[in-house]
């Protein structure tokens, strides 16, 4: 699509709505995501019975729940993942590689790794490269790796575009918006660009969308921008996701199914 047209695209993005039909479809696409720091054992595994219960395609917590959450999903198809150097994306790839080989080693099967965000500010994408090479060879071929760029801290259209171009060559699996820590999250135009990229390199690399995207319509607006980027067809759970702890409610109402209580109070997204 020329970029003449991408400002039409969010406006209508910005405006989507959702009904049943949305709603089911966005379920199962859902990182149901629990990043506070001081969840027990019990929420945890409230969170991935939720997971279970809804269909979601994941969960996502941090790395010292690991063993919790992988007896919790034991069975199901939801999948595990954990998140590494995070939040504040720090420049030691080997203290970041050494987190993803240990998440992979607790059972983690999809790692969110954060990108060396104060090095792409710098200037220095390289960097990025460097570390998603390294994080792919700790975390192995089967393993699915997410690359966090921050993009509200980045900010800047050519910093997010060239550092999400230095991780599809070097190899990461997902683009993914935000950590849902700093103070603004996923938005339409970062979207926009990551997908861009992603339909550079021919649809090959999926997208996450995380950070403050909490209502059916918020997803709607996502999925539409895939949708028109990529195709009908690209957006399935192993290419397109939505990172949220709130989101699953509004989905399930939607959707016309009961609601049970949060899993865990609100973790970060």
């Amino acid at each position: 699509m020329p970029r003449r047209d991408l400002s039409s695209l969010i406006e209508r993005a910005r405006a989507a709505t959702a009904d049943a039909a949305l709603a089911r479809r966005a379920t199962a696409l859902v990182d149901l995501t629990s990043l506070r720091g001081d969840e027990t054992a019990g929420e945890i595994g409230a969170l991935c019975a939720r997971a279970r219960d809804a269909g979601t395609a994941a969960v996502c917590i941090y790395p010292a729940h690991a063993d919790t959450a992988r007896a919790a999903l034991a069975g199901s198809p939801v999948r595990l993942a954990v998140v590494a150097n995070f939040p504040h994306g720090s420049e030691d790839i080997a203290a970041a590689t050494a987190e993803v080989g240990a998440a992979v080693a607790a059972g983690a099967q999809e790692v969110d790794l954060v990108a060396p965000i104060g090095a792409i500010m710098e200037g220095d994408v390289g960097l990025v490269g460097e570390m998603v090479e390294a994080a792919r060879a700790a975390a192995g071929p089967a393993t699915m790796l997410k690359l966090i760029l921050e993009t509200g801290t980045l900010a800047e259209p050519g910093r997010i575009t060239a550092a999400a171009r230095a991780a599809v060559m070097a190899g990461v699996d997902f683009l993914k918006t935000s950590t849902g820590k700093g103070p603004v999250g996923a938005t339409l135009e970062a979207a926009v660009l990551l997908l861009e990229v992603i339909e550079e390199a021919g649809g090959r690399v999926g997208f996450k969308a995380a950070g403050g995207i909490r209502t059916g319509a918020d997803a709607a607006g996502y999925l539409l921008l895939a949708d028109e980027l990529l195709g009908p067809g690209w957006a399935t759970p192993s290419t397109f996701r939505l990172g949220a702890s709130g989101l699953l409610d509004d989905l399930l109402r939607l959707a016309g199914r009961a609601t049970a209580a949060p899993a865990a109070r609100p973790g970060g997204y």
